[in-house]
């Protein structure tokens, strides 16, 4: 092949930035979320001339955030800023979507080839140029800068291939003179899986099921490993063969609809109710699937869970009481159960999480938080989707009733406050049927919450509800102090500031049904529920958990 023709070719082949959208696109993904710069310039120029749609947020840590939720009900999200100021300003995010199983693309241009040589001073530089890429190392499951043609479709493919597998953010870098680079699409490896070894199956399988049958009271605890890997119908399909009640943790919560037979609620240790601990606790076979048991997750290891009755399957292995089964992941186990001899047993009942039909404000009653998730409970609709900030927005929610499945999206174990506002952009973008309301305490909206401008400018309408107890009220029964004050913010003054969206200002019962009812009523834009709550009103979850926290400060 002469050099004219192989140059003809290459003239015809996708650049790097396209075939970057046409893979993103090809996996589902329809929006990327992000903040320009000189760097990735030309890597947005091509996204908005592609079947993407780049999402402008206010903040790239709220680009990160954005994209974690999308990919949590997508299965895949992305985010795009440019080098060192935008890309270090995602790590946080990034830690989290890593920690939480949540697969985020991160993609971010850079200084190019040609501008890197000796020690060149460039803006945005840190230590040296490989700065950024070393610190994504920590925080992402892979990792690839794409500055040769003949190799980039491959690594393209490879760390989008690991996402997909792992469920876990991966890193991408694209030098800015590289990106409109013509690239040889044939260069590619299709990584080979190993398979499940059919011996090591059978025999733990074995054991599981001599377990199962034998128990009085088996109870499945569900997690969210099940929704990440997309097990969700073959969970739903063992449950009801095998008719074993089942619990979810908070992590996992909507991870199938909680109308299901046989739901007994959320169990997390000491934040759970008694009926819902009894039913896990005292169980002679806890089958874990999917949970992972972090402390938020346990109650900060109040779960009393005797390992000699669990059989924990995960994403990377299983363990039957302690015996571990190596290569056996909860695809392959979910899969074998479902078509494993299972003992028979009475159908399940109704669910046992109750949702009220009614919620009566007493007059003049100042609203606390307790009455605030019972007016919820009663109040929402099966259209809205439930996005908990960490602290009572989060344990204040474990109860609360929600009707489909991934429809309750929280940050229960990094935890990293500020997630919920941007997190409702990428939700409400991933699934528009759906319509976020957002549980925030002040001091987190005070970070991400006018990340609202971004939902008036791209039509977004999430109902935000900030729970003011006047500062960090999280930290306050642990150690207390002027550290955990903010500023107090006229909340629904915010509207006015952004030039949208309606605020209502809530100090009593009543106060609050009318203005659920009117945000739920008025589907056309966003609104901002300022909630104002005493300083030392919290849930008794919460004072729970606090009082075990406050013992390790």
């Amino acid at each position: 092949m002469n050099d004219n023709v192989r140059d003809q070719q290459l003239r015809q082949q996708p650049s790097i930035s396209t075939a970057l959208c046409d893979a993103l696109l090809a996996r589902g993904v329809k929006h990327v979320f992000g903040i320009p710069g000189d760097y990735a310039l030309s890597l947005f120029d091509t996204m908005t001339h592609s079947a993407l749609t780049v999402v402008n947020t206010c903040d790239e840590q709220s680009a990160g955030f954005a994209a974690d939720a999308y990919a949590r009900v997508v299965g895949l999200g992305a985010a795009c800023v440019t080098y060192g100021v935008g890309g270090l300003k995602l790590v946080n995010s990034t830690a989290q979507a890593y920690a939480e199983r949540s697969p985020v693309v991160v993609i971010s241009g850079a200084p190019g080839i040609s501008e890197i040589t000796g020690e060149a001073l460039l803006h945005h530089r840190v230590r040296d140029f490989g700065t950024q890429l070393r610190v994504f190392e920590e925080v992402t499951e892979a990792q690839a800068v794409l500055d040769n043609p003949n190799t980039a479709y491959g690594e393209l493919m490879r760390v989008l291939n690991v996402a997909e597998r792992t469920k876990r953010p991966v890193y991408i870098e694209i030098p800015r003179d590289c990106a409109q680079l013509a690239i040889d699409t044939t260069a590619l490896i299709t990584p080979q899986l190993a398979p499940v070894d059919p011996a090591t199956l059978a025999e733990a399988l074995a054991e599981a099921l001599t377990m199962l049958n034998a128990a009085q009271r088996p109870i499945i605890l569900a997690g969210v490993e099940v929704h990440r890997f997309g097990l969700q119908d073959d969970l739903l399909r063992f449950i009801e063969v095998s008719g074993i009640p089942f619990a979810t943790t908070i992590m996992g919560k909507s991870v199938v609809s909680e109308s299901t037979p046989g739901f007994v609620g959320v169990y997390a240790g000491s934040l759970s109710n008694a009926q819902v601990r009894s039913a896990v606790e005292e169980s002679d076979c806890i089958l874990n699937l999917g949970a992972m048991l972090t402390d938020l997750n346990t109650g900060i290891f109040t779960a009393h869970l005797e390992p000699s009755r669990i059989i924990m399957s995960s994403a990377d292995t299983l363990t039957i009481r302690r015996h571990h089964y190596a290569g056996i992941d909860l695809r392959a186990f979910l899969t074998a159960l479902n078509a494993a001899d299972l003992k028979e047993r009475a159908p399940q009942p109704a669910s046992t999480h109750v949702h009220p039909t009614e919620f009566s404000p007493t007059p003049d009653s100042a609203i606390t938080v307790s009455r605030v998730f019972e007016c919820l409970d009663a109040e929402l609709t099966d259209e809205v989707a439930v996005i908990a900030d960490p602290g009572d927005a989060l344990f204040g929610a474990i109860d609360l009733t929600i009707h489909s499945r991934t429809e309750f999206i929280g940050c229960a174990y990094y935890a990293s406050l500020g997630f919920a506002v941007p997190a409702a952009l990428g939700l409400q973008m991933a699934e528009p049927a759906w319509r976020p309301l957002v549980l925030v305490g002040d001091g987190a909206f005070q970070m991400t919450g006018l990340e609202l401008s971004t939902a008036a400018r791209y039509g977004l309408t999430p109902i935000v509800m900030v729970l003011d107890n006047q500062g960090y009220g999280t930290e306050r029964p642990m150690l207390d102090g002027p550290f955990n004050d903010v500023h107090p913010w006229a909340v629904t003054e915010v509207t006015k500031l952004i030039g949208a969206g309606q605020g209502y200002s809530v100090h009593t019962e009543v106060d609050l049904v009318a203005a659920v009812r009117g945000a739920l009523a008025d589907t056309g834009q966003f609104a901002i529920i300022h909630v104002n709550l005493a300083a030392d009103d919290f849930s008794p979850a919460l004072r729970r958990l606090t009082s075990t926290l406050g013992k390790r400060v």
